[in-house]
């Protein structure tokens, strides 16, 4: 009796919009999360983004709820009070009260619809937090460059979040919570462009590269044919063959095995924040290490000294962004420039390299200027082949716009990729024969430890027909 007396007043002051509006928090918090509770038990593999729902959102829910619900009581309580029309008895708590009647209807109607509407929404939120349109389009639009990037990538099927920020939701107090700060950034236009490089709270390779690539099972020798083409008016094609020792687990040791081996260790010291120089490094090998350091290098910060992984040398695994040469390249290989238009590559390169201050004003220029060039230097051939050389225009085009975004200050060379060292220094910055250890041993700068070069800017390499790569070779 004594509790229906307790409960009797609280039952009819909690008859208020504020309170109710509390009790459709709660159940919607609660309802949500004994729909996820099957997915929370699973631990292991609790997506990231179903994390931020189970972590974040549904605790504010809930608790929301539960302080709107004594809040409303009180202020209820209180407003009665003022008017004098709070009761000094309270009917029976029994259905024959007609104000338990209308809680628990209420109480009853609410959980029915959001079992059906929450259900649908966590699904669908879910859903929809796991997409690349929402990571590249929805709230990361000032990450444009690398969403462009991204589409044309070997991991364009791989969903975003599962390179940056993987299987499990402990990363998600790191990755999405910083996520939050980033997101004001974003509201307030407060963000660096352009963004900042390498990312400093990235998680490690080894929990999200290596979940799909197998260190023990990186690869045999691979052979690289390198087209590239000429200034002249014939844009006289070459070819660079390369075998590359990519080495690792049972395909001996390579460039892989060298670095991410069984029992091998890699740290480095980089005094610079993109890490492109780097003076100080310790390698360790089957529990011996040895200490390289560049000519009158300053003692390594202990705090920024970085155990080398995949993203060291893979520096843009998936937004990748070419330098100029190396994109014409790439475009009158696939025939997207036509390479029998004259000075194609020459004249898409110097075009390319002008400043253009928008992208809009690039859109405009760029395909009339290499227009206007066969218009003017070789009329005859823009009149019978003003399609070829319209599609040519279009295709260099593309090519600015893969490449560079003016309104974020993004241009030629601002995102390095340190996967060889033409485009960067790359493997040089280690490799450069001026990092020497206690013993007078230099880190290694022979180039057949890493690839053999079997052809260098030749016009038909034998190595290419003796291979059965003619016709790739003609390309």
């Amino acid at each position: 009796m004594r509790v229906r007396e307790w409960l009797s007043p609280l039952i009819y002051l909690s008859n208020n919009w504020l309170s109710l509006i509390g009790v459709v928090l709660v159940t919607i918090g609660g309802v949500t999360w004994m729909l996820l509770l099957p997915t929370t038990i699973r631990g292991a593999e609790l997506h990231p983004y179903i994390g931020i729902l189970v972590y974040l959102f549904l605790p504010a829910i809930f608790l929301g709820g539960l302080l709107l619900i004594p809040i409303g009581i009180y202020w209820n309580w209180r407003r009665q009070k003022a008017k004098g029309v709070y009761p000094t008895d309270f009917p029976p708590l029994d259905l024959k009260n007609p104000e338990l009647r209308k809680v628990m209807a209420f109480v009853a109607v609410t959980t029915v619809l959001n079992i059906l509407i929450t259900g649908q929404f966590a699904y669908g939120a879910v859903r929809y937090m796991d997409s690349v349109s929402f990571c590249g389009q929805t709230c990361h639009t000032v990450m444009k460059p690398e969403f462009t990037a991204y589409q044309g990538s070997p991991h364009s099927r791989v969903e975003c979040v599962s390179c940056h920020i993987g299987p499990g939701a402990s990363w998600f107090v790191r990755s999405k919570l910083s996520g939050t700060g980033q997101l004001f950034a974003v509201m307030f236009h407060r963000y660096p462009t352009p963004i900042p490089v390498p990312v400093r709270n990235l998680r490690p390779a080894r929990e999200t590269c290596e979940t799909c690539h197998w260190p023990q099972k990186f690869g045999e020798d691979r052979v690289r044919d390198i087209p590239s083409y000429g200034d002249d008016e014939q844009n006289t094609l070459k070819h660079t063959v390369l075998l590359l020792h990519i080495g690792g687990g049972a395909y001996g040791v390579g460039i892989h095995g060298r670095h991410l081996g069984e029992g091998v260790r890699v740290r480095y010291y980089a005094s610079d924040e993109k890490r492109q120089t780097i003076p100080w490094v310790e390698y360790t090998s089957e529990g011996k290490s040895t200490v390289y350091a560049a000519d009158k290098a300053p003692a390594p910060d202990p705090a920024r000294i970085r155990v080398m992984d995949c993203m060291d040398c893979h520096s843009r695994p998936t937004h990748t962004f070419e330098l100029p040469d190396r994109a014409v390249n790439r475009a009158m290989n696939a025939g997207d420039i036509s390479p029998a238009l004259p000075f194609a590559k020459k004249q898409s390169v110097e075009i390319l390299k002008q400043t253009y201050s928008t992208s809009e004003d690039a859109a405009a220029r760029i395909p009339a200027a290499f227009e206007a060039y066969y218009q003017k230097t070789y009329p005859e051939i823009y009149g019978q082949r003003q399609a070829e050389v319209r599609r040519s225009a279009q295709a260099v085009l593309a090519i600015f716009q893969r490449n560079i975004f003016p309104e974020m200050k993004i241009t030629w060379g601002t995102y390095l990729n340190n996967i060889g060292h033409t485009d960067s220094d790359g493997c040089f910055r280690c490799h450069d024969g001026s990092h020497s250890s206690a013993g007078n041993q230099s880190i290694t700068q022979d180039c057949s430890a890493c690839h053999n070069l079997l052809a260098s800017d030749e016009k038909a390499p034998k190595i290419l027909n003796d291979l059965g790569m003619v016709e790739q070779g003609k390309k």
